[in-house]
């Protein structure tokens, strides 16, 4: 947050908290959902993200898992091990649930839940995507643990720079048309115990106006922001579908 705060400064843009008192539109948006939701209508910001169900309508080609769109009702059903997450907001701790009984009973039934295969991801990366090319990325974790690093830093980290820009390409080529022209793509290498190596494969979606920007640029991030979340006046027809109501 500092970091994008600063780059927004340095561009001339007033940055203000979201309590501050006197604020007045347009304006663009970093920040938390349910604040974001309250303030977008008297700000005049857009704020656009991926639909509920876009990892679980994704070809396996580009999951390497099983993922499906549910409720929390269905998750209660769960009898096997399944990886269970919010799509969108954080209702709820993202994890692996070995059984239903380990899901709250207080949650309502009718939220909407990603269930998927449990798997390993030996290194997850955040790609900001600006009209569907990469504007800036990191590494945030190495086997689920937190582990943020700048990308093309020395010759592995260039081939895998290759590696992730021709995965989001082809995901690009085959999905584009279903994400919003700024957003977050988090994607992985994944451990397939039936293959050696490592197989690239899409670990979620998100918003790029609640994402944070782990080692990447912040000035990349901040442009791919600046289209997430702008005055709604500037909004693309492509991208209505995707605003947040």
């Amino acid at each position: 947050m500092e970091l994008l705060a600063v780059e927004a400064a340095v561009r001339g843009m007033p940055v203000r908290a979201a309590e501050e008192p006197g604020l007045a539109g347009p304006a663009y948006w970093y920040g938390g959902p349910v604040a974001g939701a309250r303030l977008a209508g008297r700000l005049g910001f857009a704020l656009l993200e991926p639909t509920d169900g876009w990892l679980a309508e994704l070809p396996e080609e580009f999951t390497g898992r099983r993922v499906r769109a549910g409720t929390v009702a269905d998750a209660w059903a769960m009898d096997r091990p399944t990886f269970v997450k919010p799509p969108r907001d954080k209702s709820f701790p993202a994890d692996v649930y070995t059984d239903g009984s380990r899901l709250s009973g207080a949650l309502d039934p009718a939220t909407p839940v990603l269930l998927s295969d449990v798997v390993t991801f030996a290194a997850e990366y955040r790609l900001f995507l600006l009209d569907g090319r990469i504007a800036a990325a990191s590494r945030y974790a190495v086997f689920g643990r937190l582990d943020p690093r700048p990308l093309g830093t020395d010759h592995e980290d260039r081939a895998t720079v290759t590696q992730i820009t021709e995965f989001a390409d082809r995901l690009v080529a085959a999905a584009g048309h279903t994400l919003p022209s700024a957003v977050v793509v988090d994607v992985g290498q994944l451990l397939d115990p039936y293959r050696p190596g490592h197989r690239w494969a899409v670990v979620e979606a998100n918003m790029a106006w609640f994402s944070h920007a782990y080692a990447a640029d912040p000035a990349r991030v901040l442009d791919v922001v600046l289209r997430a979340a702008g005055p709604r006046e500037h909004l693309w027809p492509r991208d209505r579908a995707f605003e947040r109501h």
